[in-house]
């Protein structure tokens, strides 16, 4: 089963992409920070990351360019999922290593499509 890393300070968030992924088949963990997100891929590195831009203690772009440098950092998928949507924002997400990037708020057919455009489907 393929996992995923579902990042996002709001626990609502986090339940409602956990409930689609988990449909879709995937195994889901959630962080509520990049912090907890990096303890989290040290542990066990997943296949896929859905990633917030605006959390507190670390935010998705800072989480990311970090990520991208760890051991087997260079793995995982990521997709950002944010209310950033301004082409500054998206142009720097993609600059730092993301695979695809969601505008909040979505739901199972963007995140299916999504998916599908990066292979995971």
């Amino acid at each position: 089963m393929k996992n995923c890393l579902v990042v996002d300070d709001s626990r609502v968030i986090r339940k409602v992409a956990c409930r689609i992924l988990q449909d879709l088949k995937f195994d889901t963990a959630e962080a509520e920070d990049g912090i907890a997100a990096l303890q989290s891929c040290r542990q066990r590195m997943p296949q896929l990351i859905l990633l917030d831009w605006n959390m507190p203690n670390m935010n998705g772009i800072e989480f990311l360019k970090t990520l991208r440098k760890e051991r087997n950092g260079q793995q995982p998928v990521v997709v950002f999922c944010t209310t950033e949507n301004d082409v500054s924002h998206i142009t720097e997400a993609l600059s730092a290593g993301a695979n695809e990037y969601i505008m909040k708020p979505f739901d199972r057919e963007i995140i299916e499509a999504k998916l599908a455009e990066v292979g995971l489907m």
